[in-house]
């Protein structure tokens, strides 16, 4: 299944996501991705180190803008109105390649959108380079986390993001650049649109079947898991 969280806050999707996850590594539902919208944030993850947060929290903090500790791999990034989140929570016991086939084939599903549909040409890095790349400029961030064999977390979309605020942090402890499909088309793209090509290319990639749904239908089914118990 997958959800739209539209517009969140990061704390708030975060607890939806763990609740997601508990469900999943119960058996209760089946893989899910969140789908969602920052207000602008800063996550660091398990390498994270605060010297790649140029701004002080108090700065910060003035423009609305938290930080939080995750336990995804990585270190700082910046999330933000324009950018496609996704969080796949996804069994991995039995997916080829394992949690390297898992990244990749999320990597490879982005990067035939950005061909196909903006004439974006993108390529798939690993090691300290993760994540999807536009020459020397990273348009698609990874981070993953992996519990009790379900992943959460996941990869986060530079659409029509403010590419300016990624200048408060080194982005990833990298020193490299960031891009966007707007930047590199030179015009704004149909967030909406892409989000739905978004789910269509997972879902050939991932060769399988989507269905969206609301937050709302999401909150119920974390209240009573018991409606869709997998099978």
């Amino acid at each position: 299944m997958v959800y739209d969280l539209e517009q969140m806050p990061y704390g708030d999707a975060l607890a939806i996501q763990r609740h997601v996850l508990d469900r999943r590594q119960q058996g209760l539902i089946d893989d899910s991705l969140l789908l969602v919208e920052h207000p602008a944030v800063l996550t660091l993850g398990t390498r994270g180190d605060y010297a790649n947060i140029y701004l002080p929290k108090e700065t910060l903090a003035e423009q609305g803008v938290s930080i939080f500790e995750v336990e995804r791999g990585g270190d700082v990034t910046y999330h933000g109105p324009g950018q496609i989140v996704g969080y796949p929570i996804i069994a991995l016991q039995d997916f080829p390649g394992g949690i390297r086939g898992y990244i990749t084939a999320i990597a490879t599903a982005l990067i035939e959108l950005l061909k196909d549909e903006f004439g974006i040409f993108a390529e798939q890095r690993f090691d300290k380079y993760s994540g999807v790349w536009v020459g020397e400029n990273k348009i698609v961030a990874m981070g993953v986390a992996v519990k009790r064999g379900v992943t959460m977390h996941g990869f986060a979309f530079n659409v029509n993001t403010n590419l300016a605020h990624f200048d408060w942090i080194n982005p990833c402890g990298l020193s490299k650049g960031v891009t966007s499909v707007e930047r590199e088309t030179g015009r704004p793209a149909d967030v909406d649109r892409v989000k739905n090509l978004v789910i269509q290319y997972l879902a050939r990639q991932f060769a399988c079947q989507t269905e969206l749904r609301s937050k709302n239908e999401l909150t119920a089914l974390i209240a009573y898991p018991s409606e869709e118990v997998a099978p």
